[in-house]
């Protein structure tokens, strides 16, 4: 047979492979479900669930004194947009509530408050907060060191119109002023939702398949093992490409997360993403052998080191040593900086083009290690 017929039969058989896998996927339920269903629950979950964002914390303001100075500092937190305040005369009547968790902390303003600062003298507010949720605790100690230098700033004004420092600090914060954690909570839940998709999906499709024998059957054929590879990457890669679009319509549209960069860069680096997660979701397969250990494989090999080693939820700069190299050599680190580069900053060059190299390195390696397992299982 000449080389052209060669090529001929070998694109029929994967057209054959790609139409067979994709009626497969459309009469099945579960893929349906596990591809947009699910993908957009987790996305409300993380959007509107999930929240790093200070708002109405409960404190305590304890006023041992009433004086003017006081009463400043009570209406400087009462008209913060970030404090539902409740004041006292004694600590003690707050001391329970913040043991039970009914206040975040509690602020208290000594008796000689106003006199120290008559005097020019150092007041300290005392801040008493719950160490054992360290999060909130020191988000509590954060805003009220904030409002406190607030208060202090409109303080020294004092009505004249000329502040006593003569350097004046204005922030300009990039790519999320508003300081919203939705909006790198969201790209990182899109990384979670294709690395399920990719992953997961696929290693139950083919497990799935050596349960049943019928892989040994197909390749008994004249299809070869990347033939085989690629009729099962093909469907499951259009079915997270079709995921991804609704990702965004509802991150755009629903959660109001804004897209700074292009859509052809977003689509384009997801499918590289894709590719990995599909090849490891493909590699899982070759070596479990039913699809209770492929769906337990990829949670951990998968899902898990997406969520912890991603970056997006957990600061990978403060993990040790070890950690941070293992965070190295999970994809999903990579594709959650790109997203994030997306939608906050824009199609910034030197961050895609590396992230986008180191994907496709993995997917080549993978793609690889799939090949040569499926042929060593099959001999």
């Amino acid at each position: 047979m000449s080389a052209n017929g060669v090529r001929a039969g070998r694109w029929r058989r994967i057209r054959a492979l790609v139409r067979k896998e994709t009626l497969q996927v459309l009469r099945d339920p579960s893929s349906l479900i596990v591809g947009f269903v699910l993908p957009l629950m987790l996305l409300m979950l993380f959007g509107f669930g999930i929240s790093f964002d200070a708002t109405a914390v409960k404190v305590g303001l304890v006023i041992e004194e009433p004086t003017t100075e006081t009463h400043w500092f009570l209406a400087a937190l009462s008209n913060s947009p970030y404090f539902r305040v409740q004041q006292a005369a004694d600590r003690r009547m707050f001391l329970d509530q913040l043991a039970a968790g009914r206040l975040d902390g509690v602020i208290v303003l000594a008796g000689d408050f106003a006199e120290r600062l008559a005097r020019g003298d150092t007041a300290g507010v005392q801040v008493i907060t719950d160490g054992s949720d360290p999060n909130t605790a020191g988000l509590v100690s954060g805003y009220v060191r904030g409002a406190w230098q607030s208060w202090q700033a409109q303080r020294e004004l004092g009505g004249t119109g000329h502040a006593a420092a003569q350097i004046t600090v204005l922030p300009r914060i990039w790519f999320n002023p508003e300081l919203e954690s939705r909006r790198y909570l969201v790209p990182g839940s899109i990384a979670l939702i294709q690395m399920m998709i990719g992953s997961l999906l696929t290693a139950l499709v083919v497990s799935r398949e050596w349960e049943r024998g019928t892989i040994e059957a197909l390749l008994a054929t004249p299809v070869g093992i990347v033939e085989f590879i690629i009729g099962k990457l093909v469907p499951n890669f259009l079915l997270g490409m079709g995921a991804m679009a609704v990702c965004v319509l509802a991150a755009l549209f629903v959660l109001d997360i804004p897209l700074r960069g292009s859509l052809l860069a977003l689509f384009g680096f997801t499918a590289v993403f894709l590719l990995v997660a599909l090849s490891l979701g493909l590699l899982i397969s070759t070596v479990a052998r039913t699809q209770f250990v492929a769906s337990q494989m990829a949670m951990l090999v998968a899902f898990l080191p997406g969520l912890y080693f991603s970056g997006f939820m957990f600061e990978i700069a403060s993990m040790p040593l070890p950690l941070r190299l293992f965070a190295k050599i999970v994809p999903a680190n990579y594709y959650v900086r790109g997203l994030q580069t997306i939608f906050l900053a824009g199609d910034i060059r030197s961050v895609l083009l590396p992230c986008t190299a180191v994907l496709l390195l993995m997917s080549v390696v993978l793609f690889a290690l799939t090949a040569r397992n499926t042929k060593q299982r099959l001999d």
